[in-house]
C-alpha cells in the first residue's frame, strides 16, 4: 500500500497512469446491456434455449436473474470496499491473494478476448447473407467484412470511453424498442393465450436439458463487471456502479424473461420447443415478419448487425482495460499500460486487442476455417473463462467478508449468506459447463480437451507467474491486484 510515505513527485505519475472519463449512469448501464447483446441475444441464442427448454425458457431466465441479483451483493459491497479499477482481478487479489488474482486476470483477459473474436466470422456471416439475400448484393469474402469491423470497434476503443458509450447508448435504444415492438405485437395477438393462463410454467431439476439451459442463459447475462472496470471513467462511482449494477442486472433479466414469454405465447406453449427446433436460426425473423410484416423483419436485421458492433465495441473495452491493468502493474509490457493524452484511454492496449483479432483472422482465412466454425467456438470458450471466473470471485468475496467479520463485523446478508448462495450456484453452473463443454462450443472432443486444458493452464500459469515475480520482481508482485497505482 502507498499510505503517507508518498511524495510529491510521485502524484504526477499516478495521474499520467488514470483513465478519465464522465460516464453515468444510464450510459454505464447501456455499455453493459451492449456487452449482453439483447437483440443478438432474442434472435440468436433465446431459439437455441428454447429448443432445449421450450415453454420453462422464461423460468429459466428468472431463476438467472435472481441469482445474478444475490452475486450483484457481495459484488457491489466488493466493489465499496476495494475502490479499485481493476475489476474482478482485484476481487480476487483482495480475497485470496496476489497468484490467484493474477490467475484470475489471465482468465479474465483472455475470456473477453476471445468473446470478443465471436463477433467478426458472426458478423461477416449476418451481413453476407442480408446483403446477398435482402440487397441482392455481390458476394464479398467473409474476412473483409470481419476485417471492417475490427477496424471501426478499434477506432471507437481507441477514443475516449465517452464516444463509445454514446454509440453503444444509441444503438442499444434501438434495438430495445425493436424488441419491445415485437414483445406488444405477440402479447396483442396471442392475448386470448395469455388470458388463460400466464403461458408458461417454471422448470424443475429433473427437466431434460435444464443443464444446457442454465448454461445458455448465463452466456446472456455477461459483462455486468464493466461496471467497475470502469471505476475511473464514472462520475461518483461509489453510488453510479452500485445503481448501473442492480439496473443491469435486473434490467437485462427482466427483458429477457418477456421476450422469452412473447416467443411462448405467439408460438404456443405446446408448440414453442418444436418451433425452435425446426427454425433455430431464423425464429425471431420469421416470427416478426408474421406478426409486423417483411420492412420490420428487414430492419431487425440490420439492427441486428449494429448490434453485434456494440457487442464487440463493448467487449474490447472490457479487454483494453484488463491488459492496462495488467500492464500498469507490471505484470505485461509497460507500453500496454499508457493513456492517450486527449483521449485519456488505453489506447495501446485497445489497438493490441484489434491486431489480436486481425491476426487471427488472417490465420484462420488461411488455414481454411470458415465463420460458421468459428464464433461459437470462440464465444463458448470465452464464456467458459468468465463462468470459471465469476465463480472463483465469488470464493474470493466470501472469503475476504469471512476475514473481515473478526474485526469489523457487517450485515450477515450482504457479507456472507449472499456470496455463499452465489458461490454455490456459480460452482454448479461451472460443473454442468465442464460436462456440457463440448455443446457449449459446439465443437469436437478433440478442440474440447485443448481449449478446456488451455483454460484452466491460464489460471495456473498466472498464478505460477506471480509466485516468479515475487522471488524474482518483488516490487512488482507488491503492485498486483491494482493495489498501487
Amino acid at each position: 500500500m502507498v499510505g503517507n510515505t508518498e511524495t510529491a513527485s510521485q502524484v504526477p505519475v499516478t495521474e499520467e497512469l488514470r483513465l478519465r472519463g464522465s460516464m453515468g449512469v444510464g450510459e454505464l448501464v447501456m455499455s453493459v446491456l451492449a456487452f449482453a447483446s439483447p437483440l443478438a441475444t432474442v434472435a440468436g441464442t433465446m431459439p437455441v434455449l428454447i429448443m432445449f427448454s421450450g415453454k420453462t425458457t422464461p423460468g429459466i431466465y428468472i431463476i438467472m436473474t435472481v441469482m445474478l441479483l444475490i452475486f450483484s451483493v457481495g459484488f457491489v459491497k466488493m466493489s465499496r470496499t476495494i475502490e479499485n479499477p481493476g475489476g474482478f482481478y482485484s476481487f480476487v487479489t483482495a480475497g485470496l491473494g496476489k497468484p490467484a488474482g493474477l490467475g484470475g486476470a489471465f482468465l479474465a483477459l483472455i475470456g473477453y478476448l476471445f468473446i470478443g473474436f465471436f463477433a467478426p466470422p458472426f458478423f461477416a456471416v449476418t451481413l453476407q447473407g442480408f446483403v446477398a439475400k435482402t440487397l441482392h448484393g455481390p458476394q464479398i469474402p467473409w474476412y473483409w467484412y470481419a476485417l471492417a469491423i475490427i477496424a471501426v470497434t478499434t477506432f471507437l476503443a481507441y477514443c475516449r470511453i465517452d464516444l463509445s458509450a454514446k454509440v453503444l447508448t444509441v444503438a442499444m435504444i434501438l434495438e430495445v424498442v425493436i424488441i419491445i415492438v415485437f414483445d406488444v405485437a405477440s402479447f396483442l395477438t396471442s392475448s386470448e393465450h395469455v388470458a388463460q393462463g400466464i403461458g408458461f410454467s417454471m422448470p424443475w431439476l429433473t427437466d431434460g436439458g435444464i443443464g444446457l439451459a442454465l448454461l445458455f442463459a448465463f452466456g446472456n447475462f455477461l459483462g455486468f463487471e464493466a461496471t467497475v472496470i470502469f471505476r475511473d471513467e464514472v462520475k461518483d462511482p461509489n453510488r453510479t456502479i452500485p445503481r448501473a449494477t442492480y439496473l443491469a442486472v435486473a434490467g437485462i433479466g427482466v427483458f429477457y424473461v418477456v421476450a422469452a414469454w412473447a416467443y411462448v405465447v405467439f408460438l404456443g406453449a405446446d408448440r414453442v420447443q418444436e418451433a425452435a427446433r425446426a427454425n433455430t436460426v431464423g425464429l425471431f425473423n420469421s416470427s416478426a415478419e408474421q406478426l409486423l410484416g417483411t420492412i420490420f423483419a428487414d430492419v431487425t436485421s440490420v439492427l441486428l448487425i449494429t448490434s453485434v458492433l456494440a457487442t464487440m465495441l463493448s467487449t474490447q473495452n472490457v479487454a483494453a482495460r484488463y491488459s492496462f491493468s495488467l500492464a500498469t502493474d507490471g505484470a505485461l509490457p509497460k507500453v500496454l499500460g499508457r493513456v492517450h493524452k486527449r483521449h485519456r484511454s488505453p489506447y495501446i492496449s485497445a489497438l493490441t486487442s484489434g491486431i489480436l483479432w486481425v491476426v487471427a483472422t488472417i490465420v484462420f482465412t488461411v488455414l481454411g476455417v470458415g465463420p460458421d466454425v468459428l464464433y461459437p467456438i470462440a464465444s463458448g470458450s470465452g464464456t467458459f473463462c468468465v463462468l470459471l471466473l465469476m465463480f472463483v470471485v465469488s470464493i474470493a468475496v466470501l472469503v475476504h467478508f469471512l476475514r473481515r467479520r473478526r474485526r469489523n463485523p457487517e450485515s450477515l446478508w450482504n457479507t456472507v449468506l449472499a456470496p455463499a448462495i452465489s458461490m454455490v450456484f456459480l460452482g454448479a453452473v461451472t460443473y454442468l459447463a465442464i460436462m456440457n463443454y463440448s455443446e457449449l462450443i459446439d465443437g469436437s472432443t478433440l478442440i474440447t480437451v485443448i481449449l478446456m486444458a488451455f483454460t484452466f493452464a491460464l489460471f495456473v500459469g498466472g498464478f505460477l507467474y506471480a509466485l516468479y515475480l515475487r522471488k524474482k520482481r518483488p516490487e512488482t508482485y507488491a503492485k498486483l491486484g491494482r493495489e498501487k497505482v
